[in-house]
């Protein structure tokens, strides 16, 4: 067995995907004509494996299904009904990052699923796909403590998880929404042990603090929260009245950016950028700010790449 790990790029997009089914602007409609330099995306989950066959999902999408379909390594068909989908972990409680849930339904035993205290309070009750799973496949549910100590599953063996809070908002169907907890939402650090190299996972980041940072930096690998390019996309693009902070996003341009702190990691960390929304500008090969990203050495995450750690 290598000594490499795989995370799996299962979906790219934010929530919608990419085109997102009812939007007309520039980027939906371009994907839509077949324009060169645009690259349609599933909404964004990742999956982890050192033997290829056994997977810790991140996220369960709306397209779990599609992604499925386009990574038969996790449908390794060992028996007559298989998943490779040993496990589940949760960032947090957004419907683009739960939904795909309920597709897992007829698993032939209950799912395996790590998430923070307040994930599960709020998809036990504000959309209780707990108690839906009860009714087919049942859930063990496994709740993740945010003290710094080590997550261990068995098919992954020679590694390790720490997650950390972030600072960001629960879905809006949470009651919760505008009184943000610790737990609410979440990143995390994959360390393979026996390369001792480290993958730092936060696909929804609206504020970097010092252990946030401090993750960033150990990193040999950020695979980060690029949903908007500017503050005020939405609201230029009229399509909201909310910025992107309102939202849990940090955009990316502008002072205090995510490109901002990107250009102080080491020369060394590679940068991707996942959690793309629909809007976003650098989506277009060949734009300013796809050419900004490229001079920056940050990279765009796609639909089935592998980051191998």
């Amino acid at each position: 067995m290598s000594e490499q790990m795989v995370l799996r790029v299962l979906g790219s997009s934010a929530g919608g995907g990419f085109p997102q089914w009812n939007c007309n602007c520039a980027n939906c409609a371009g994907v839509r004509a077949g324009e060169p330099g645009l690259t349609a995306r599933t909404q964004s989950s990742v999956a982890w494996s050192r033997n290829g066959q056994d997977w810790l999902l991140f996220n369960a999408s709306p397209d779990i299904l599609t992604q499925l379909q386009r990574n038969p390594e996790l449908q390794p068909a060992r028996q007559l009904r298989d998943t490779g989908i040993a496990a589940v972990c949760l960032m947090d409680a957004q419907i683009d990052h739960v939904t795909g849930l309920l597709m897992l339904r007829e698993r032939g035993q209950p799912l395996e699923l790590w998430a923070t205290p307040e994930v599960l309070g709020d998809i036990a009750t504000g959309f209780p796909l707990l108690g839906m799973l009860g009714h087919y496949c049942g859930v063990n549910t496994h709740p993740l403590a945010l003290d710094g100590s080590r997550l261990r599953w068995a098919f992954l063996p020679d590694a390790h998880a720490r997650p950390l809070a972030l600072s960001s908002k629960p879905p809006p169907y949470s009651p919760h929404r505008q009184a943000p907890r610790p737990g609410d939402n979440i990143g995390i650090t994959l360390v393979n042990e026996a390369t001792g190299h480290r993958v730092f996972y936060a696909p929804g980041l609206g504020h970097i603090n010092g252990d946030v940072w401090q993750a960033m930096e150990a990193a040999s690998v950020v695979l980060v929260d690029g949903t908007f390019w500017t503050g005020d996309e939405m609201i230029r693009a009229g399509l909201s009245q909310k910025h992107a902070l309102d939202m849990g996003h940090l955009p990316m341009s502008g002072p205090g950016g995510m490109l901002e702190y990107l250009a102080q990691l080491p020369r060394s960390t590679r940068k991707v950028l996942i959690h793309i929304n629909n809007t976003n500008p650098m989506l277009r090969e060949g734009s300013p700010e796809r050419k900004a990203l490229d001079a920056a050495g940050v990279e765009l995450a796609l639909d089935g790449m592998d980051i191998r750690f």
